[in-house]
């Protein structure tokens, strides 16, 4: 896979194929939105979501752990989709193989008690500001502060000659945010305006595009 590298306020960051981001100075990878839970959520209402996709956001999380080997990951809120299910139990089983810190900032989807957090080892916040960045869930305008956030599972809408339409999810990024995009299978996207005055990171499965 191919990634992008760019620079913020002197700082190096890794944009990965899979939505997630590596912190270079810092150690750190940065994953927005999983929302694990939601595809058994989806086929307990009888949608038709094969089970297998359950563990592709597992083989996702390895596959970028193996990639980078941060020393902490920070989960941009929304980790788990609604409440407990049966996709808890292999999310246990993942923390305790993951050899590393592992930090929510909590989003609006994040529900279950952090008790239950606490107990596997996962620490908890509202946001986390790290010498002049803020990671946050929702995206926050902050003087001073450039914003790391979710939340809004920005998307690019790509339109060829021949009037052919591409939805691909996307890192976007202003004068002093980056939205990072939904790391989860099956979470779809919401298509953000392209302007001059923004920077879009288009995702494909192998690599990430600088567009504009």
């Amino acid at each position: 896979m191919k990634f992008q590298t760019i620079q913020i306020q002197n700082q190096t960051f890794l944009l990965h194929p899979t939505g997630a981001m590596f912190w270079k100075e810092k150690n750190i990878l940065l994953i927005a939105d999983l929302h694990l839970g939601k595809i058994s959520h989806f086929r307990k209402h009888g949608s038709a979501v094969p089970q297998e996709a359950i563990l592709k956001n597992f083989e996702r999380l390895d596959a970028v752990l193996e990639t980078f080997t941060p020393s902490k990951v920070c989960f941009l809120g929304d980790l788990f989709h609604s409440f407990i299910n049966n996709e808890w139990i292999l999310f246990s089983e993942w923390v305790s193989r993951t050899k590393v810190e592992l930090l929510l900032i909590v989003g609006n989807h994040d529900i279950i008690s952090p008790l239950k957090y606490e107990e596997i080892g996962i620490k908890l916040g509202l946001e986390l500001i790290l010498d002049n960045f803020l990671l946050s869930h929702h995206p926050e305008e902050r003087e001073g502060l450039f914003n790391f956030c979710g939340h809004i599972h920005p998307g690019v809408l790509l339109e060829g000659l021949g009037k052919q339409r591409l939805r691909l999810p996307c890192f976007y990024q202003k004068e002093n945010q980056l939205i990072l995009p939904a790391f989860g299978e099956f979470t779809g996207n919401h298509i953000l305006e392209s302007t001059k005055k923004v920077k879009i990171y288009a995702i494909t499965k192998k690599e990430v595009i600088l567009i504009n």
